[in-house]
Order: C-alpha cells, then sequence, then structure tokens
C-alpha cells in the first residue's frame, strides 16, 4: 500500500501539474487580450503590458489550483478504475479511505500552495498592479502623445494634435478647455512640446493663438502668442490617498485593522475579517475538494462504460459547495460576528466527502458480508 501511495500521488502530482498549465494558460490569456486592448490604447509600451500579465498571474493561479486539484483527483480515479487497479486494491480489504490517503496528502500539498498564494503573493502583487496603475493614470505623456485623435484627458478638455515627430515635438495643436464656464478657451498652435516641471509637466505651445469665449455676453476675444506654457498636471487628479482593496492587505492587518486601516480600504469591519478567513478557508477547500472528487468516483464499481456518471455528480456536489460559500459570504459581510461562515462551504464539503467514503465503505463491508450473516 505504500508503494500504490506513491504510485497515486505520482500521478496526481503529474495530472496536477498539466491541468494548472493548461487552465492558467486559458484564463491568462483571455485576461491578457483586454489588457492588452487597454494599455496599448492608452499608449502603452509592450513592456508595460507584460509587467501587468506577470502582476495578475498570482490572483490568476490562486483561482485555477482547486479546480486543477479537483480534475487531477477525478481524471486519475477514473483512470485507475478503467485499469482495474481500484477493484484488485479493494479485493485485497483495502477501504475507500485507505486508498484515499494519497489524495489527503495531495490535497494538504495544494493547501500549502493556496496558503502561500493567498497570505503572500496574492496581495504582495495586488499592491503593486494597484500602484502602477495609479502611476499609468497619471501619466500625461501618454495621453496626449497620440496623433491625428481628438482625446478628452478630462470630460470639459479636447485635445487633437495633426503629427508627433521624431523629436517629440508635436505639430499643429488644437487644445480646448471647457472647465470655467464663464470662459471657454481655445488654443492653436503651431508646434508644441511638453516638458516637466516642479509644479508638474507644461504644455509650451509656440507661434499659436488663444480664442477666449464668454457665454454671458457673448464676446469673443483673441490673443496671438508666440510661447505660452499650459499647465496639464492640473488636468488629472492626483489622488495619493487611494481606498486599497482588501485584497492587497496582508492578513495579520485584516484579522486587527486599526482605525486607520479602516479608513483607508474600502470595506468595513465585516469584509475585513471575511476577507482574512477567507483566505484560510481556500486552502481548506483545497484539501476537500479533490477528496469530493475522489469518493464520487468510489461509489459506482468497476464499467467498461467508465464512471460518467459520478463525474457528473461530482461536478454538481462542487458546485453546491461554492453555492453555500457565497450565500456564506453574502450574510457574513453583514456582520463582524458571522466571520466563521467563511469555512461553511469547506465545512460542507467535508460533510460530503466523509458521507460519500463512509457509504462507499459500508457499501463494500455489505458486499463482503455472507449471505445469512448479519453485516
Amino acid at each position: 500500500m505504500a508503494r500504490f501511495d506513491r504510485y497515486m500521488l505520482s500521478q496526481l502530482l503529474i495530472l496536477f501539474g498539466f491541468f494548472s498549465l493548461v487552465l492558467v494558460s486559458v484564463y491568462w490569456v483571455n485576461r491578457a487580450i483586454g489588457l492588452f486592448d487597454q494599455l496599448i490604447s492608452d499608449g502603452q509600451s509592450a513592456l508595460v503590458f507584460l509587467e501587468f500579465t506577470l502582476l495578475t498571474l498570482p490572483y490568476v493561479i490562486l483561482i485555477v489550483l482547486p479546480i486543477s486539484a479537483f480534475v487531477a483527483a477525478v481524471y486519475v480515479t477514473n483512470r485507475l478504475s478503467a485499469d482495474s487497479e481500484m477493484v484488485v486494491l479493494q479485493t485485497a480489504g483495502a477501504s475507500s479511505l485507505r486508498i484515499g490517503r494519497a489524495v489527503i496528502f495531495f490535497g494538504v500539498l495544494v493547501a500549502l500552495l493556496v496558503a502561500i498564494l493567498a497570505h503572500f503573493l496574492v496581495p504582495a502583487a495586488r499592491t503593486e498592479l494597484a500602484n502602477r496603475s495609479q502611476e499609468i493614470s497619471k501619466d500625461i505623456t501618454a495621453q496626449f502623445l497620440k496623433e491625428g485623435q481628438f482625446l478628452h484627458p478630462t470630460s470639459d478638455v479636447t485635445v487633437y494634435i495633426r503629427n508627433i515627430t521624431e523629436l517629440g515635438e508635436l505639430e499643429e495643436m488644437f487644445l480646448e478647455d471647457n472647465r470655467d464656464p464663464s470662459a471657454k478657451v481655445t488654443y492653436t498652435a503651431e508646434r508644441a512640446f511638453l516638458v516637466r516641471a516642479e509644479g508638474g509637466p507644461r504644455l509650451v505651445m509656440n507661434d499659436g493663438l488663444a480664442q477666449t469665449f464668454q457665454p454671458e455676453t457673448g464676446r469673443l476675444s483673441t490673443v496671438a502668442f508666440e510661447t505660452f506654457a499650459y499647465d496639464i498636471g492640473a488636468l488629472i487628479k492626483t489622488d495619493n490617498g487611494r481606498n486599497r482593496d482588501l485584497r492587497e492587505l496582508p492578513t495579520t492587518t485584516l484579522l486587527a485593522p486599526s482605525e486607520a486601516d479602516l479608513a483607508s480600504a474600502s470595506g468595513e469591519l465585516p469584509d475585513f475579517l471575511f476577507e482574512a478567513h477567507d483566505r484560510f478557508a481556500k486552502s481548506l477547500l483545497a484539501i476537500v475538494v479533490p477528496l469530493m472528487g475522489f469518493a464520487t468516483l468510489m461509489l459506482g464499481g468497476f464499467s467498461r462504460f467508465g464512471v460518467w456518471r459520478q463525474v457528473i455528480i461530482a461536478v454538481v456536489l462542487i458546485i453546491l459547495v461554492q453555492m453555500v460559500s457565497n450565500v456564506a459570504e453574502e450574510t457574513a459581510r453583514k456582520d463582524a460576528t458571522l466571520f466563521w461562515l467563511a469555512y461553511a462551504g469547506p465545512a460542507f464539503g467535508a460533510v460530503i466527502a466523509a458521507a460519500l467514503l463512509y457509504s462507499t465503505s459500508m457499501k463494500r463491508l455489505r458486499g463482503r458480508t455472507p449471505k445469512g450473516v448479519p453485516a
């Protein structure tokens, strides 16, 4: 049996790695397509896109690992049943729980990976991603350096540049500023360029015209200029005190948040507590999910047609566990004293797995009991 445990565990780990790679690739490519369109359209480089996609990987892996563990457990159990290896072990007297010891150990290994991701890697990656997103949102240069398009850095400002030279000079520029309702100003310039200053970036326009229109009086005034500096740093609101996402915070902070933590993050105390305990629950769920898949497939005996009926039942049970988790989350986020509901999903799944293993063991026991002898 010890040799069988090592054999089954090796099969589980190999297939777990394969399915994780496939699912992460599919999920990552799906997210990367939208991210690519967004960043490239904002004038960012391919290196920024690569940085953002790498920062999203830990969260993607966190989502995929329990699914991969479940698929690996179902696939290995199905293959062992199809090859009659399960029948041989059960005939030799091994119980379903004894056969599933490798699955439990496999689940513990997956739970350790999930714990590292949930408590350390994902919060760190999300913090860096949020900081980089904030930096890019303040990148005025990337928003202005687009030729042949009418751009709107804000709802009240319109910018158009006909051409951008290799030296970064902006040719034939149009800028309309409607932020002041009492005076709408339109700037046109033959040439312009962006410069950095202590107070923020400046747009220096050469050989241009400024037209000011006052709607109340209907008066239009024009001023020709040779050089004019326009403060474009004021177009972007600099919000250094952004509300942090709860998934950015370390677990210790979530378990005992201070008043400053509550004020700086988007959430109340119940949200903090649930997020912290949900990270622990994710690790427990990584143990329960593959065990549920294994236990469900052990319900049926050997069949040349496979165990697809049990596979469907296993998938339905996983969906039920997820539904329980969703309902528990909705309830726990309303009351800080109900944080323990974060463990409702793993607990429900563990009860199902235990009931299935017990049912399988009793079925095998009744099958071995001679007729006329009480079971």
